[in-house]
């Protein structure tokens, strides 16, 4: 498997709200986060999604990625409300048959509420300490919420030096200047030696 291996299926705020709309997520469904990790091995993803299915639960949105040796999972599974009781019983059993630790615990749907504008934020640098915190401490500050965080590291072409790679999709308030935030991440790129582009979603270039 790839150092990262990404998002599997992401639904936006908005796209759980039509589910719910449309009756493909009945608001009789229950939400469920379960969280899992193991040793990285072939088909523990198949295993884990094969269990929950078996259930009749479904997977609505996963995030999955190698960390280290570990293989871990954050899923928002939704199940009939009268099957909330027999998913939780059974997670003990899941968890020693697929060789994962396991938690869970009950979510609702998002709410849409336009919080703000989507941007992302994008950082390369050498790997050091201290970047994640410098970036996610100014957005706190501004009052900007990260809806999405990815960061890894790889080596560089040639030294084989670790380059370290942040994205973050975040949405800005809209009572924020964009352009003063816009400085202030300079600032951050200039004091840790990095380079950040920060641009609206869906401006050329972006998925």
């Amino acid at each position: 498997m790839p150092h990262l291996a990404g998002r599997m299926r992401r639904l936006s705020a908005s796209e759980l709200a039509k589910r719910v709309a449309y009756g493909i997520l009945t608001v009789m469904s229950a939400l469920l986060v379960l969280s899992a990790s193991g040793r990285d091995r072939v088909g523990i993803v198949d295993d884990l999604s094969a269990a929950l299915l078996d259930l009749h639960a479904n997977i609505e949105e996963s995030r999955m990625a190698l960390l280290g040796g570990e293989f871990a999972m954050i899923l928002l599974v939704s199940c009939a409300d009268e099957q909330t009781d027999a998913l939780v019983d059974a997670l003990p059993e899941i968890a020693e048959r697929c060789g994962l630790d396991i938690s869970v615990r009950p979510t609702h749907a998002p709410e849409v509420s336009g919080r703000g504008r989507p941007y992302r934020v994008e950082c390369v640098s050498l790997d050091t300490p201290g970047i994640v915190h410098a970036v996610t401490a100014l957005l706190r500050r501004r009052n900007v919420n990260i809806d999405d965080l990815e960061t890894d590291t790889t080596g560089a072409p040639f030294t084989g030096a670790p380059m370290f790679r942040m994205r973050i999709v975040c949405e800005v308030p809209e009572d924020q200047n964009a352009s003063q935030l816009r400085r202030d991440l300079d600032e951050i790129a200039l004091a840790h030696d990095l380079d950040i582009s920060f641009r609206p979603l869906g401006t050329v270039g972006e998925e």
